[in-house]
């Protein structure tokens, strides 16, 4: 896509599983046209999870100029952070960067808050409910899927990820069931939402071979591995985090805890980890497929 053609859209996404380049791809983009980026990952949010969540924020320069990002680093880990605040965060950002007079891209590897915040999902705030935790709590994690499946379509299968993640997919789908009035309707402060036209966003996915996105991802695995991901892990726990907590966000954070935490060695959280990523990058691929069949047009780039 070149460059002048951005100002044909009110917001430009950049897609693409992980370790397909999209950040690469964006800032060159965003560099070109005087474009900002929001990010579109769901873990990247979180201060003090770098290594891991693979920030690369010495890659938003383009020709020696830095390139405005949005949406990384702005809650502490730990924190929960959910799609309903994402869609208010992302309005924020989008208006603060169209008032400028800016194109946006929107750039990352979560289809449900790249699909949140483009195809106008409405979704009510879902309070915690203790009651119903407790009672989840009681059962294995093959009855909680199965009563998650009865409930609703999971958004997708990092909702079974931890059981944690499992639980509150079961209670956002029981006060959704509950209370059929709120469908559609959004609660909390009201911000005004970014509201898009199907053809006012154009969405170019980043496509690469399965074998060589299993390879990038081992080269970059190992490469985080050597820069320090464990000791950034060490530091979290050390910070007052619980391993619960950082293994409720999963990959990274979950394997390499497991192994500060004594429970599998090096070499099996290595290998584990690995196929981890393998699996998580085929189920982003399964959901960007999926979004081609709800009749969103992507144009594939080979990267």
């Amino acid at each position: 896509m070149a460059a002048n053609e951005l100002g044909k859209y009110r917001l430009t996404v950049v897609l693409g599983p992980t370790a397909s380049g999209k950040t690469r791809y964006a800032v060159r983009l965003a560099g070109e046209a005087g474009a900002e980026i929001i990010s579109a990952d769901s873990r990247q949010i979180y201060r003090g999870m770098d290594i891991g969540t693979g920030k690369d924020l010495g890659e938003y320069v383009y020709e020696g100029r830095p390139v405005p990002y949005h949406l990384i680093d702005i809650v502490d880990a730990g924190v929960r952070y959910d799609i309903f605040r994402y869609q208010r965060d992302f309005a924020a950002a989008y208006n603060d960067i169209v008032s400028r007079g800016r194109p946006v891209i929107l750039c990352g590897g979560s289809g449900l808050y790249i699909e949140s915040v483009t195809r106008n999902y409405a979704i009510p705030e879902v309070p915690s409910n203790p009651a119903l935790r407790a009672e989840l709590e009681q059962h294995s994690d093959e009855y909680l899927i199965d009563m998650l499946k009865s409930l609703t379509v999971p958004h997708n299968t990092t909702d079974y990820d931890t059981r944690k993640r499992l639980i509150r997919a079961i209670e956002i789908a029981v006060y959704q069931k509950e209370h059929p009035e709120d469908a559609g309707v959004f609660s909390g402060d009201n911000a005004p939402l970014a509201r898009f036209a199907p053809e006012e966003v154009h969405y170019i996915g980043l496509s690469v071979s399965r074998e060589e996105r299993n390879a990038r991802i081992d080269r970059r695995l190992d490469a985080r591995l050597k820069e320090g991901m464990i000791d950034e892990v060490r530091r979290l726990l050390e910070s007052g985090l619980s391993p619960e907590d950082l293994i409720y966000y999963g990959l990274e954070y979950k394997f390499v805890t497991l192994y500060l935490t004594g429970q599998m060695s090096y070499d099996e959280m290595r290998a584990k980890l690995a196929i981890a990523i393998h699996q998580f990058a085929k189920r982003q691929m399964t959901w960007f497929r999926g979004m081609e069949r709800r009749g969103i047009h992507i144009d594939w780039v080979s990267v």
